[in-house]
């Protein structure tokens, strides 16, 4: 019972984190027209489950989980350097430390684990930016959450980010995100086994299409969200 309520806690929408600030690109899709239905929202998550998270921020929480769970600073703050690395889009880079650094000083106020404070250390030294997934999957190892729960987390609070700004950018009624997010289970069952052990050949791969109306989100005339 502690983990679950660890788990709801972590993946809690009232967080003071900002995560839902932030569109990844979507607002630019909707503004161009590429994604104006429900079924097109919905192909839009289920893409990015696919062939996106599951090979950058998922891969890289599964990788980062595996290094805190091995007390290894060194390979989580390697990760870091390729997860930034990774993350072509100015404002999306920026968003995931943001969202990684305000994560972490919620949750290294009630735990005191040797990794944290390492790890905690080496991001006010500079040495590290923190990004999100991976300051995602420290605090779920510390607080007792198994590696594949903490996976579905990260996917499912990500999708119903990424269904929220949909809805309220094209816009759709609240029903109709809640089918799509009822939809995608199993793809999200699918993203979840995938990454408990990442393929490293496909870790960070791009994808054109999404990086591309990131940095154009930058130049929108008009904008809802940070990125």
């Amino acid at each position: 019972m502690n983990a679950l309520g660890a788990l709801l806690h972590l993946v809690d929408p009232t967080l003071p984190i900002g995560g839902f600030n932030h569109s990844n690109g979507l607002e630019t899709f909707v503004q161009q027209g590429v994604v104006r239905t429900a079924v097109q929202l919905h192909e839009y998550v289920a893409e990015q489950l696919a062939q996106n998270w599951t090979h950058n921020d998922g891969a890289y929480m599964s990788l980062a989980y595996d290094a805190v769970q091995a007390g290894d600073v060194a390979r989580w703050v390697k990760l870091d350097d390729e997860l930034g690395a990774s993350k072509a889009p100015r404002e999306v880079r920026e968003g995931s430390y943001k969202l990684g650094v305000r994560l972490l000083k919620i949750f290294s106020r009630y735990e005191s684990a040797p990794v944290l404070l390492e790890i905690e250390q080496t991001m006010q030294s500079g040495r590290a930016k923190g990004y999100y997934p991976l300051v995602f999957a420290l605090v779920a190892f510390v607080s007792g959450i198994s590696k594949a729960d903490a996976l579905y987390a990260l996917y499912y609070n990500t999708a119903v980010g990424a269904v929220t700004n949909g809805v309220k950018l094209i816009p759709l009624g609240q029903m109709a995100g809640q089918d799509i997010l009822y939809g995608l289970r199993g793809a999200i069952a699918q993203a979840v086994e995938r990454s408990m052990s990442p393929d490293l050949d496909w870790l960070g791969a791009c994808t054109v299409a999404s990086d591309i109306r990131a940095m154009q989100h930058e130049r929108l005339y008009t904008r809802l969200y940070m990125s």
